[in-house]
């Protein structure tokens, strides 16, 4: 995934409103979900979640097989 695509990708799921959590599945397999659009922090195509318990995962674009949630819902801006 280029750094584009993966900034533009989470920019849309953590600014939908109402927030919806979506899932980040990377190329290891692991699979993590995003509870809260404040838990994520994103830059040149590097991410850091804070999830339940204050645990971090960083992940970047090239570790990212794909991103689940449906943005069909969300309104045009």
């Amino acid at each position: 995934m280029t750094a584009a695509s993966f900034e533009e990708t989470l920019k849309a799921f953590q600014e939908r409103s109402p927030f919806q959590p979506f899932t980040v599945v990377l190329l290891s397999g692991k699979q993590f979900e995003v509870d809260h659009p404040k838990a994520l922090v994103h830059r040149e195509g590097v991410a850091i979640f804070v999830g339940p318990g204050g645990v971090p995962v960083v992940f970047d674009h090239e570790g990212v097989e794909h991103f689940f949630g449906d943005l069909a819902e969300r309104s045009a801006s």
